[in-house]
C-alpha cells in the first residue's frame, strides 16, 4: 500500500480531531505530502473519522489524479495540493470547522495577537476572501492569505493549518482555536489588548527553539 505510514497517521489524527472536539462527523479534511514520490494522501469524502481505515485514504499526484485508493477523495483536494505545489515548508495540512475560529471566519475578521500563542501560526491569522467550498478559487484565496503564516481562516467556512507534519499541524489547529476562543470571550467583556509586532517577532524567534530538538 502506497504511503502506508502517512495513511495511518491521517486515520489517527482524524480520530484525534473528533476526540478533542475540533471537528464533528465528517467536517474538514487532512492530508500528508511525500516530496520523494510527489504524491499526497488525503482523507476520503463523507466518511465519519471514526470509521475511516488506512485503505479508505486516497493517494493522489500533484495534478489531482488518483494514484491509489477506492474512495472518492475529499472535495477540498485543490485546497491541499496548492500548498504542496507552491510551499516547501508545508508537508501536512489539517482543515477543520472549529467553533471559535469558524465564528471569526463568519464575521470575516482576522485573528489578532490577543495571546502570544498565535505565534505558532504567525503574527496573526488572516481571514481569506470568500469562495465556494471545493473550488480552485477557495484554494487560491487561502494560499494568498496564508503567505508567511501557518494558518488561515476561510471566510464563512473554517480553519486551515499547515506544517512539516501532522503532529505540528494538529498543534497549530489546537492553539489557534484556543486563541480564537480567548479573543471571542474577551470581546464579550471589553476591548482586548493586542500584542504589538515587535513582541510577536520576538515570539517567533523564541518558538524556533521551543520544545525538544531531534
Amino acid at each position: 500500500m502506497l504511503m502506508q505510514a502517512q495513511r495511518e497517521a491521517i486515520v489517527e489524527y482524524g480520530i484525534k480531531l473528533i476526540e478533542t472536539g475540533l471537528t464533528k462527523g465528517t467536517g474538514g479534511n487532512l492530508s500528508v505530502y511525500d516530496p520523494e514520490s510527489g504524491y499526497f494522501a488525503i482523507s476520503p469524502s463523507g466518511i465519519d473519522y471514526v470509521r475511516i481505515t488506512p485503505e479508505d485514504v486516497v493517494v493522489l499526484d500533484l495534478e489531482g489524479r488518483i494514484v491509489e485508493g477506492h474512495r472518492t477523495p475529499s472535495s477540498e483536494v485543490d485546497l491541499h495540493r496548492i500548498f504542496y505545489q507552491k510551499r516547501d515548508d508545508i508537508r501536512a495540512i489539517i482543515h477543520t470547522h472549529t467553533m471559535y475560529a469558524t465564528t471569526l471566519s463568519c464575521l470575516r475578521w482576522d485573528l489578532p495577537a490577543v495571546h502570544y500563542m498565535v505565534a505558532v501560526a504567525g503574527k496573526n491569522v488572516r481571514c481569506a476572501d470568500y469562495a465556494t467550498f471545493g473550488t480552485p478559487g477557495l484554494a487560491q484565496n487561502a494560499f494568498e492569505a496564508m503567505k508567511d503564516r501557518r494558518a488561515v481562516l476561510l471566510a464563512n467556512h473554517g480553519l486551515l493549518a499547515g506544517a512539516a507534519d501532522l503532529a505540528n499541524a494538529f498543534n497549530i489547529t489546537e492553539e489557534i482555536e484556543y486563541v480564537a476562543e480567548i479573543y471571542t470571550r474577551t470581546l464579550a467583556i471589553g476591548e482586548p489588548v493586542i500584542l504589538g509586532d515587535d513582541e510577536m517577532s520576538l515570539m517567533a524567534e523564541k518558538f524556533k527553539t521551543y520544545g525538544q530538538k531531534k
